[in-house]
This record gives structure tokens, C-alpha cells and sequence, in this order.
């Protein structure tokens, strides 16, 4: 699976460390940067990688930066992006089984390397369930198209 990569400065150790579990799963990561730890802009980076998952370069993807906030409001700027900001496994897993989620967000200082990866699998090896969530989930689309 193509999966984009975005963080800031904040954020770049834990995506240079979920870059290498993703790869080491077999997946190919598409680094939208930043590339080092010199400061930088979160929405610069966090709209690349949305950008990616919305025109379909990318199937899903992953934004982190020090609180997972700024890069989860970046992203969902973005028509098509439903990215959701998770510090927890259970919260991962929902918003996949029932959100169709095609982003998420982690906060570098609010979640450790070890759970952060727990998360990641815990988001990719999770999909959508459709059924009534399915209408939910066309409401959201709704809304961005200004229908609802």
C-alpha cells in the first residue's frame, strides 16, 4: 500500500521512525517532509500529504507533529480527507470501521514511539464497515460540497 507521510519539525523523529515500520510491513511511504528538525510550517507539509490521499497517489495517510492537532486541521482542509487524530488503538480502529478515515494524525510528545506504531497498525489493518455508516460518511461529503 502507497501511504503519505507529512510532519513538522515537531513531528519528524516519529515520522522517520513510523517511515521505517511502515517499510519494514512492506508498504511503500511517500515522505511529503519536512526532512529535518528545523522549524517549519505544519500546514505546509500536512496539505501535501492530504493532497496525495485525496487525488488517489496515495491510498491513506499519516501526518504527525508535536500535538497531532495542527496537522489533523491542515489535512481535513483538504475536499476528499477524513483524518483523524488518534491516541489510542480503539480510536484508530473506529475511525476506520466507521468513519472511513483516510488519514491520521499523531502527536510526537503525546504518544510514544511504541504506541504510536501500535496505532499505525492498528489504523491500516482496519477498514470500512459501510452499512448505515456509509450514509454518515456521505453527509460529511455532503457538507464539504456546501448540500448540507
Amino acid at each position: 500500500m502507497k501511504i503519505a507521510l507529512g510532519c513538522d519539525h515537531g513531528g519528524f523523529d516519529l515520522k522517520q521512525r513510523v517511515k521505517e515500520h511502515l517499510e519494514a510491513l512492506g508498504h511503500k511511504a511517500v515522505d511529503f517532509g519536512t526532512y529535518s528538525t528545523e522549524s517549519c510550517d505544519y500546514p505546509d507539509f500536512g496539505v501535501k500529504a492530504a493532497r496525495a490521499v485525496a487525488e488517489g497517489q496515495c491510498e491513506l495517510g499519516i501526518v504527525i507533529c508535536t500535538t497531532g492537532i495542527g496537522m489533523s486541521m491542515a489535512a481535513n482542509k483538504v475536499r476528499g480527507v477524513r483524518c483523524a487524530l488518534c491516541s489510542d488503538c480503539y480510536s484508530a480502529e473506529m475511525t476506520r470501521r466507521h468513519n472511513d478515515a483516510n488519514m491520521l494524525a499523531l502527536g510526537a510528545n503525546v504518544v510514544g514511539p511504541g504506541l504510536a506504531m501500535k496505532i499505525v497498525d492498528t489504523f491500516l489493518t482496519n477498514s470500512f464497515e459501510g452499512g448505515r455508516h456509509a450514509r454518515r460518511v456521505g453527509k460529511l461529503a455532503d457538507i464539504e460540497a456546501g448540500a448540507l
